[in-house]
């Protein structure tokens, strides 16, 4: 394959969205703007849906200082789907779509599902002998891309996760009255971010007690452990990840995944409310059950600075790759081990190492008990939260993108092959 490319690019945002996910599209959509050998930039509407159905934008129509402010924008700007092609037929139409447009550079945003869209469409592009750049722009907050280091949107739901936690730990002890607060953390399978949970310590306010997926829940233990610490100090906290499962293998969430996703993932739910009445009637004590549900995902206003650098430089690189002649890959970051401080840099993964597969907290990084996390844990989370956000605002509220979204008119002479 020729580095020398010329023809459209197309970006797509998918699965759940982050408080950063935005800059990561303003690093594709900027670079692509300014790449000579790009000739146009469209964004799909819903994910890979709307390329499906033919609606496209043509990003090359919004004012520069409206697409700037995707820096801090949360959410997915052009929207999102869980859609799993599972038919040829919505690849052939992909193709259709894309000689329609002359589109030679596809950038898809999203996690592990996302990246087995991207697997599936390079494929079926190269089987047709269509000249096109797949590459794959990772997001999830629950961290669990395979390969990478670590996700963007990660640390800003980890920063927003141990802010909160650290707040509502010294909301919980004003009174003279004990409490025993249970804190729902997102994480179906794996428990990134209840593990960034410990980080509020540095507030001075960390949870008493950590339970993620990794380490089968023991509702016995947990009751004795929070009894105990309750009558200790007049109060406990725990942070529990929705997706806690018993020695069986069983949710102990209420939902008990009675629904799925457009992935065929379980959709989790009432595990704070399940628990709190389960401790309420062992102990007693006055317990009050949180689930920070999708504050946990769309909080730009805690976004660290780290995440949205990092977010921004994914979807830059991933242009710049494609660009050089790279194909089939998802950026990913490598943590320089040794360096003075914190530091990492890009690296290009193929597509099948991340696609539908799920990065677990190693069992080294969780105590013994399975109530806790260990300092490594900390370690690798903490420079990950870094950063305070500067952002545009205006009459003391956050100024979020508002793009126009044109929608795009095919090339006269489309040059499809």
């Amino acid at each position: 394959m020729s580095n020398k490319l010329k023809g459209a690019c197309l970006f797509a945002q998918s699965g759940g969205p982050t408080s950063v996910i935005n800059a990561s599209a303003y690093g594709v959509i900027k670079t692509a703007l300014e790449a000579p050998e790009i000739t146009k930039v469209y964004g799909a509407a819903h994910g890979i849906t709307g390329t499906l159905h033919d609606t496209l934008y043509d990003l090359g129509e919004e004012d520069p200082a409206e697409l700037k402010l995707l820096m801090n924008t949360p959410s997915s700007a052009l929207g999102s789907c869980r859609y799993k092609i599972k038919e040829e037929k919505d690849l052939a139409r992909i193709l259709e779509i894309f000689k329609k447009y002359d589109i030679r550079y596809f950038f898809y945003n999203g996690g592990n599902d996302s990246m087995d869209t991207c697997l599936k469409v390079e494929g079926f592009l190269q089987k047709n002998n269509y000249d096109c750049r797949v590459i794959g722009v990772p997001k999830t907050i629950d961290n669990d891309l395979l390969g990478t280091d670590h996700c963007p949107g990660y640390g800003s739901a980890a920063k927003y996760i141990a802010t909160s936690v650290a707040e509502v730990n010294r909301d919980a002890v004003v009174y003279d009255t004990g409490i025993i607060v249970i804190v729902e953390i997102m994480g179906r399978h794996s428990g990134w971010l209840t593990g960034a949970s410990a980080l509020a310590g540095f507030a001075g306010s960390p949870p008493d007690l950590i339970y993620m997926p990794e380490i089968p829940f023991d509702t016995e233990a947990f009751l004795k452990k929070a009894e105990r610490i309750y009558k200790e100090k007049n109060s406990c906290l725990v942070a529990v990840s929705e997706g806690i499962r018993d020695s069986d293998g069983c949710f102990i969430s209420e939902a008990k995944a009675s629904a799925t996703d457009g992935f065929g993932h379980e959709q989790l739910g009432g595990l704070a409310a399940r628990l709190s009445n389960t401790v309420k009637q062992a102990t007693g004590a006055k317990v009050r059950g949180i689930e920070l549900s999708l504050l946990q995902r769309c909080g730009a206003h805690l976004a660290s600075q780290t995440d949205i650098d990092e977010a921004f430089l994914a979807g830059k690189s991933a242009v710049e790759y494609a660009l050089s002649g790279e194909s089939g890959k998802m950026v990913a970051f490598e943590r320089a081990a040794g360096a003075a401080g914190y530091k990492c840099e890009i690296m290009m993964l193929p597509l099948d190492v991340c696609a539908n597969k799920e990065k677990k907290v190693p069992r080294e990084w969780i105590n013994e008990a399975g109530d806790y996390v260990e300092q490594a844990f900390i370690d690798y989370a903490l420079p990950l939260v870094r950063g305070e956000n500067t952002r545009t605002v205006e009459n003391g509220l956050p100024r979020f993108a508002n793009l126009k979204k044109i929608r795009a008119a095919a090339p006269s002479f489309p040059t499809g092959d």
